[in-house]
């Protein structure tokens, strides 16, 4: 009896270990082959289970020179990863709270008393984008002075200026401006740079080789430049200054080095275990620096970026011990689908990998006029010489096939995504999602 327990016991504890030793890294391959070989994304990919790095992949470019000639990426190449800077500031500012230096219930006019409801807003609300601050980067002329560099003084008069949108506390909206405040109180308490913060607490830490405060991109350094598909060509995106964003969203990194980094938020050498499950507890779909992926029913947590034209997005599942990181300087291909091909394949769940296989178009399952409340016009879909062709605002594009019920349009950079059982239509461009329902 003794010695059948044992053998159940020492079975399940294979079982429940053999999802680390396997990765089908043949299928990985197969997909970023295919978008490196259509040219639909550059960037790099790392995946690691139980903390161990179990696929590293590079594609496309990471810079055109001046000839157009493209200098190739390799796993150590450096990407601005946006948003994803978040996740590092939320964590410094726990850690500060683990020090009895600050609180949830700080209020921010402990630190910056002119801004906008300064006496009612807390630390807790602007990690859950609940202050109510209005967002600098959704002014309309914001464009024209992103890359120019601003003094902390001058980024808070322009905060201080726009006042409020809401209430703090009523309802969740994401902005830029609470984590850019919250990297400033950081430099307040720790009486040092951000840069030098994020060094100290985290990336010196933990040993990660490739992430740092942003400084002016150079290729030398092996940092990638981000780049828009327009008008049948790649062109190189303007530059934001550093000094924008702050901790919001100025952080360099490598797919592998965020994977390192958010294992060790959950595994508790960073954050201590009553903070972390602060940090993960949602309101409103929102955590603390940190928001909700599940995969199915397996629970997952990350963050995504976008600056320019770099688009980020980092997961980590808890129950399997997988972390995902895909980083892109210029992508065709939409990052949503991407990253859930690799979570589809990662999590060995069917995926057909684009252009795998010849696709016979059954126009009846596509045809019809489709709408939206987001958007301001219908959608067309109809069949004209054994083509789908899409028609929408003045516009005619004709879309092809690239896998089941999923065709699009290069020159455009158009995806549509269709379910025919539910009438349903997505429209993908790079990181914008429409989705539309068949009229009846």
């Amino acid at each position: 009896m003794k010695i059948s327990i044992i053998i159940l016991s020492l079975s399940i504890i294979v079982f429940s270990n053999s999802y680390s030793q396997t990765l089908n890294k043949k299928r990985l391959d197969s997909l970023f082959n295919v978008l490196q070989n259509r040219e639909l994304a550059n960037g790099s990919v790392a995946i690691s289970i139980n903390g161990k790095t179990l696929y590293q992949r590079a594609i496309g470019f990471a810079m055109l020179d001046s000839n157009n000639k493209k200098i190739l990426p390799d796993i150590n190449t450096e990407y601005r990863v946006g948003s994803t800077s978040k996740m590092f500031t939320a964590t410094i500012i726990f850690q500060l709270i683990d020090e009895n230096k600050l609180s949830l219930d700080t209020k921010l006019a402990a630190y910056f008393p002119q801004l906008p409801n300064a006496n009612k807003i807390t630390i807790e609300e602007m990690l859950y984008h609940r202050s109510g601050l209005h967002d600098y980067t959704h002014d309309t002329n914001f464009p024209n002075w992103m890359d120019k560099p601003k003094t902390h003084e001058e980024m808070l008069k322009i905060i201080e200026s726009k006042g409020s949108d809401f209430e703090p506390g009523t309802k969740a909206d994401y902005c830029n401006t609470n984590y850019l405040l919250l990297s400033y109180i950081i430099e307040k308490i720790a009486g040092m740079s951000y840069a030098e913060a994020l060094n100290r607490r985290i990336t010196s830490k933990i040993g990660l080789q490739h992430t740092y405060y942003g400084k002016p991109i150079d290729i030398r350094r092996n940092e990638a430049t981000s780049y828009k598909y327009a008008d049948s060509s790649w062109k190189k995106e303007k530059e934001t200054d550093v000094s924008i964003h702050g901790g919001a969203g100025s952080v360099v990194s490598t797919p592998t080095d965020l994977t390192v980094f958010i294992e060790n938020i959950f595994n508790g050498k960073l954050i201590n275990k009553a903070n972390i499950d602060s940090m993960t507890t949602m309101i409103d779909d929102y955590g603390m620096g940190i928001f909700p992926y599940d995969f199915d029913s397996i629970k997952g947590y990350g963050h995504n970026g976008r600056i320019e034209e770099f688009y980020s997005a980092t997961r980590y599942y808890p129950e399997k011990k997988l972390a995902v990181s895909y980083i892109t300087n210029g992508i065709l291909f939409p990052r949503i689908d991407i990253l859930e091909g690799i979570l589809k394949i990662c999590f060995n769940d069917d995926y057909e990998i684009l252009f795998s296989k010849p696709v016979a178009i059954d126009f009846q399952k596509y045809i019809g006029t489709y709408s939206s409340n987001d958007l301001p016009f219908k959608v067309v879909c109809k069949k004209e010489n054994d083509k789908l062709i899409f028609e929408a605002a003045g516009r005619t594009m004709e879309a092809k096939p690239v896998k089941t019920n999923y065709f699009m349009n290069l020159k455009t950079g158009s995806f549509f995504d269709f379910n025919p059982e539910k009438g349903e239509l997505q429209i993908k461009e790079t990181d914008n999602t429409y989705y539309l329902q068949k009229e009846k």
